[in-house]
């Protein structure tokens, strides 16, 4: 037996020519605990965890389940390009985030896309002073590449604005070389700074210029290499109630506006 460092969500680990091999809960699928697992095996254990009740949890938590369902994983680990949830199925990304409105069954996915750009934005608490904007870009290039695992030419850009930070992880589909993939970087990236990390018994401690820094928010955008399909029915409903609105205001001028030349 071995101990799986990049990923708790596994099971009967056993060693493999020197390397520790797992199968990942909820798929079987062996994976090689040397690298990153990938999101798609992740999301599926992590489901699989909350129906089983095996993880333990602190008594005030409650399920977030915002982005998060059952995949369809290739054998590879990545996503298949259809996913579904009974009979409403979608598209989905590299990184396994729905990137077209949700149809029946009969929905045709043609292809599974790229997302060669991911945003990380975060907010840190309230500070007398700034950071320190050499010290934080040198803290996380050196996590992301160590701990993580992505080579360094991939970060593209750290960038401190008090009090947001953003980092841009950016990989065409012909630079990854068999290596770890961004969409699986920016998952156990935001796993680790929101407190569930994904590592065993190895939290993400984030310290700059040896002092704890505190993140209040963190959001992931995902940009493809090929621009999502949404309708109008995918906008939430508060924008498409602006646009009501002002679709009435212009009918009503219009309205006026002959009754009055009459």
């Amino acid at each position: 037996e071995c101990l799986c460092e990049k990923n708790k969500r596994v099971t009967n680990c056993r060693v493999d020519n020197g390397r520790c091999l797992c199968d990942a809960i909820g798929s079987g699928v062996t994976v090689d605990c040397t690298t990153l697992t990938s999101k798609c095996l992740l999301m599926k254990a992590e489901v699989m965890g909350s129906k089983s009740g095996r993880r333990e949890k602190p008594k005030d938590a409650f399920e977030d389940t915002d982005g998060l369902y059952d995949p369809e994983c290739e054998n590879s680990g990545a996503f298949k390009a259809k996913q579904c949830n009974g009979t409403t199925c979608w598209c989905v990304n590299t990184a396994g985030v729905r990137r077209t409105d949700k149809h029946d069954a009969d929905l045709k996915c043609n292809q599974l896309v790229r997302t060669t750009w991911i945003i990380i934005e975060m907010k840190h608490a309230e500070r007398n002073a700034p950071l320190n904007a050499e010290s934080l870009k040198k803290f996380f290039t050196d996590t992301i590449t160590n701990r993580y695992l992505l080579d360094g030419r991939y970060i593209t850009n750290v960038l401190y604005e008090n009090p947001y930070i953003t980092i841009d992880l950016k990989q065409n589909s012909s630079d990854k070389s068999g290596g770890v993939d961004i969409a699986d970087v920016a998952y156990y990236f935001e796993k680790d700074v929101k407190g569930d990390s994904i590592f065993h018994n190895n939290a993400l401690n984030v310290s700059i210029d040896n002092e704890a820094l505190k993140l209040e928010k963190t959001v992931v955008y995902y940009v493809d290499e090929i621009a999502p399909e949404f309708s109008m029915k995918s906008l939430a409903p508060g924008l498409i109630a602006v646009v009501v609105v002002v679709v009435i205001a212009i009918v009503a001028a219009i309205v006026v506006l002959v009754s009055s030349n009459k």
